[in-house]
């Protein structure tokens, strides 16, 4: 046999390859480490897509009432009514019935302050499983009472004739010079504003997040804090026929104070200078009341419309009396007179006894009683 040309064929074939891994029986061993550490690796990052899925999922359902409350309030600001009953659980918005911003005579005054409306949200609550949620805004609106102030003294001052001659406006006519009023007024007073947070509780309702309710605290930011103007003049005019009959309309003072009424506002200065007993066209005792007042406003105007001035006996209003005599001062209460100009101004009241007298001075038709005065008078 040719031992040149024979073939080995017994025993393993060694690869020249040095990167080879089956040289041996043990070399596979380190690929089954990589395909299990390769499964480890799937496994996790499956977990961390699946919860990552799921953090947005509910990241994604938290904003939604979010964006529910923030689409209302931009409605509220642009006033479309439509816009926030679409937003309301029951669409009920009964809240409105009683103020005027739903009146057409004031719409283009209440839009043009709620357009300066502005708004964030600070507070978020959120229940996935109830589907529920309370949403918190920060609210920055026109608070108007000082506009409100301005109007309801220059309609006073338009009307006051006309209010005691026993005449009156129709509903209509009364709208219209009140919307003019504070078209005009809004235009001239600088613009305060008021801050406030608000909670809306909202719930989800086929898939929709709706807001509970119509809650008066927002009436009340679109009212510019003011709900019904109307309702204010008519008071106004009526406070101003009762003080005129000499009828309360606040509650009489404690009869504790021994000064002298002596106060200055914006509108006007007022500062009591004497008193006298005299008689009454039917004979009786009546008190004559002296004092100072000075226009402080930026227009004319008269203590009739800017000041109230009331007396009282054991806790009981004096009526209004009508000398016997002449009293040129008494004229002096309804004449207007200009900016910065004093006239000295007497009232008469009618006496029940010889008691001491409590007079009591304060702004007229101010927001909230404002600045009251009070001084004893001796009778006898």
């Amino acid at each position: 046999m040719d031992t040149n040309n024979q073939e080995f064929t017994e025993g393993p074939v060694l690869s020249s390859d040095p990167e080879s891994t089956e040289e041996t029986d043990e070399m596979p061993v380190p690929r089954k480490r990589k395909k299990k550490k390769k499964g480890w690796i799937i496994v996790l990052v499956v977990l961390i897509l699946a919860a990552g899925a799921s953090g947005s999922y509910y990241f994604m359902q938290r904003q939604k009432p979010v964006s529910a409350v923030k689409n209302y309030l931009a409605d509220v600001k642009a006033m479309d009514f439509d816009g926030m009953k679409s937003l309301l659980q029951s669409s009920d918005m009964s809240a409105l019935d009683n103020a005027d911003i739903t009146s057409d005579a004031y719409s283009s005054f209440f839009k043009t302050i709620n357009q300066k409306m502005s708004y964030k949200i600070t507070k978020t609550k959120f229940n996935i499983t109830t589907g529920t949620a309370t949403v918190t805004a920060h609210i920055k609106y026109i608070d108007g009472s000082d506009i409100y102030k301005e109007t309801i003294t220059e309609f006073l001052k338009q009307i006051v004739s006309t209010a005691f001659s026993g005449s009156s406006l129709s509903e209509d006519e009364t709208q219209q010079k009140l919307a003019s009023l504070l078209e005009e007024k809004s235009g001239t007073v600088d613009d305060k504003f008021s801050e406030t947070d608000i909670n809306y509780p909202l719930i989800e309702a086929g898939g929709k997040w709706k807001i509970v309710s119509l809650d008066s605290e927002t009436v009340r930011i679109m009212s510019a804090n003011f709900v019904n103007v109307q309702d204010e003049i008519t008071q106004s005019l009526s406070d101003m026929e009762n003080q005129t009959e000499g009828a309360a309309t606040t509650p009489a003072p404690s009869d504790n104070s021994d000064g002298t009424i002596d106060m200055t506002n914006e509108k006007f200065t007022l500062h009591y200078t004497q008193c006298r007993i005299t008689k009454d066209l039917s004979g009786d005792s009546c008190l004559l009341v002296y004092y100072d007042y000075t226009n402080n406003g930026s227009s004319p105007s008269s203590a009739m419309v800017d000041l109230n001035l009331q007396a009282y006996q054991n806790g009981e209003a004096l009526q209004a009396a009508i000398p016997e005599n002449d009293e040129t001062a008494i004229d002096q209460y309804m004449a207007e007179i200009n900016p910065g100009q004093t006239v000295n101004v007497c009232q008469a009241f009618s006496l029940n006894d010889t008691s001491d007298v409590t007079l009591q001075a304060g702004e007229a038709f101010s927001f909230g009683g404002g600045n009251v005065k009070t001084q004893i008078l001796k009778v006898q």
